[in-house]
């Protein structure tokens, strides 16, 4: 099995890369002004012409995109080829409004099973791999992305879908799965399963890789699934405006390959759109270097992360970026204090007695925000002495105190009575927007 999908890109030398990326990008503005009246009327309206970009750091002058963008020019008014040119559609599901469509030609399917290939080969998956695509089939991109990038590669493909927990347990047990693809709320959901089943993931299955993604997730939370499944988790990251999942962790798991031929990565300030120094945290804004059918310039995705761009162990060049810690757009502000998700998992998954599920609901109580973090306990650390339960409490409302800067309520639920999640996991309930 080859250590790398294409060594020549996925080792090109950074000056080499830097200079591709440029000569594409430079192709791009051309290309995007030329056939997409959306960006030559953004260009007109900013005062660029597409010769105004002549280097990288040009990339400055150029407007950014937002989701809302497509949302206003729905179904079809950002792409550059007719519907001729297709060969696909994908959709969000348009809950917050309405909903985004983007289009893709054969070319760009090819690039995105491309991408996949390589991500799947930096964590030494082959032809003798099965990989369990437990993602949405459908408009969603997550199921379709992860089954042609396998395929691509030459691995099989178990296209299970989401839901039906049980038939996918048995699957996964009688035809071998070696690797999963899913969200980490529907993989713990299946480790909860197949306890009830009397199935042992590390032991009854030969399972040893996943790829978890479509949600922020903590490093705590990795460590907790690995523990109990056995298997390696991989961070698995896209979004469906820019082509679902495109990018994972390599073996060094020291970061996400963005794999600079394909794309072009900026780390901004939220506020003020200023690049952020490496490894300090930031906005992610990508721009699509190779898409043709609906190419995206400084897309903003409002995803957090850091960027790092001194050579990884594994010998490939592209720059990484950290997981993601959470969405601007995520956080939570209770009593002038910044809250993301993120970080009430980093601390739950550290304490031993709390179990894999909570929730975040906040109020406003007259004039105060409050927040309150339910939580499942442990189905081991369940205990009738009310002295056990008050001290667990005390336990975990200090930690969140002491991360937050935040008096939180805590409240200890039984095992199982938190809503769990086949897609997407729904943590924060805020009352105050309902």
């Amino acid at each position: 099995m080859p250590e790398y999908w294409d060594p020549e890109i996925e080792t090109m030398p950074v000056d080499d890369l830097k200079k591709l990326q440029e000569e594409k990008l430079k192709k791009l503005v051309h290309y995007v002004y030329e056939n997409s009246p959306f960006y030559r009327k953004r260009f007109d309206e900013h005062g660029v012409r597409p010769e105004d970009i002549q280097t990288l750091e040009d990339i400055r002058k150029l407007p950014f995109t937002y989701k809302q963008d497509l949302r206003d020019t729905y179904p079809t008014g950002m792409f550059c080829v007719p519907n001729s040119k297709l060969a696909r559609f994908h959709a969000s599901s348009g809950t917050t409004g309405k909903p985004t469509v983007v289009g893709y030609t054969h070319k760009d399917i090819d690039d995105w099973a491309e991408s996949l290939s390589r991500a799947f080969t930096s964590v030494g998956m082959g032809k003798d791999d099965i990989l369990q695509v437990s993602y949405g089939y459908g408009l969603f991109t997550g199921g379709l992305g992860a089954h042609y990038g396998s395929e691509k590669l030459g691995a099989t493909v178990l296209p299970t879908s989401s839901g039906n927990t049980e038939r996918q347990l048995e699957l996964m047990k009688d035809l071998g799965t070696t690797a999963i693809a899913c969200t980490p709320s529907y993989f713990l959901y299946m480790i909860e399963t197949a306890r009830k089943e009397g199935i042992s993931i590390r032991d009854d299955t030969k399972l040893k890789k996943g790829f978890f993604g479509a949600e922020p997730w903590s490093e705590e939370l990795k460590k907790r699934i690995e523990d109990e499944s056995g298997i390696k988790a991989y961070d698995i990251y896209g979004t469906s405006e820019l082509s679902g999942p495109l990018f994972t962790e390599c073996g060094e798991q020291c970061g996400i390959h963005i794999w600079g031929d394909l794309f072009l990565v900026e780390i901004l300030d939220p506020e003020t759109g200023e690049p952020m120094p490496d490894g300090e945290t930031g906005e992610l804004v990508i721009t699509t270097l190779a898409k043709e059918a609906n190419p995206l310039i400084r897309y903003k995705i409002k995803d957090l992360t850091k960027k790092l761009s001194e050579p990884c162990k594994c010998g490939r060049t592209h720059p990484r970026i950290t997981r993601i810690s959470g969405r601007s757009d995520d956080m939570i502000i209770v009593r002038g204090i910044n809250v993301f998700p993120g970080q009430v998992e980093s601390v739950l998954m550290n304490i031993p007695e709390v179990g894999n599920h909570f929730m975040i609901i906040v109020d406003r109580i007259g004039p105060l925000d409050s927040m309150k973090v339910q939580i499942e306990m442990h189905e081991s650390a369940f205990s009738d002495r009310m002295s056990d339960m008050m001290a667990l409490k005390k336990k975990v409302a200090s930690a969140l105190k002491s991360v937050l800067n935040l008096a939180v309520e805590v409240e200890l639920v039984e095992h199982g009575s938190l809503p769990r999640s086949e897609g997407k996991s729904k943590k924060v309930i805020d009352k105050r927007k309902i």
